[in-house]
């Protein structure tokens, strides 16, 4: 993969979650809120692109989304094939849940 290739699919991964947000709290936007670890500020500014700036935004080189966890053991719980799978990836949720929002700077 060159990077002409890789720029132009972080365009595509950016709009898609783009658009996706922007439904999400269209939608229900509690649970926008709480699914994308966002803040009520943020889900402002997320519904109310218009959709000339939701192409802007996501043609930038650096990529919107990510995961929302920075420890290995929650990865490990979400990628467990344990017989407890179930009970990890719920544990998982919870840890995930309890992380502060992204917060507008």
């Amino acid at each position: 993969m060159n990077m002409n290739d890789m720029m132009a699919d972080i365009r595509d991964i950016n709009l898609s979650y783009l658009m996706l947000a922007q439904q999400m709290v269209r939608t229900d936007r509690a649970t926008a809120i709480f699914r994308l670890g966002i803040s009520a500020d943020l889900a402002d500014l997320i519904d109310n692109l218009s959709a000339a700036q939701v192409v802007k935004l996501a043609s930038g080189s650096m990529m919107l989304a990510r995961f929302r966890f920075d420890d290995a053991g929650i990865l490990g719980m979400l990628t467990s094939h344990a017989k407890e799978r179930t009970l990890s990836q719920t544990h998982a949720a919870i840890l995930m849940a309890a992380q502060p929002v992204e917060e507008i700077h």
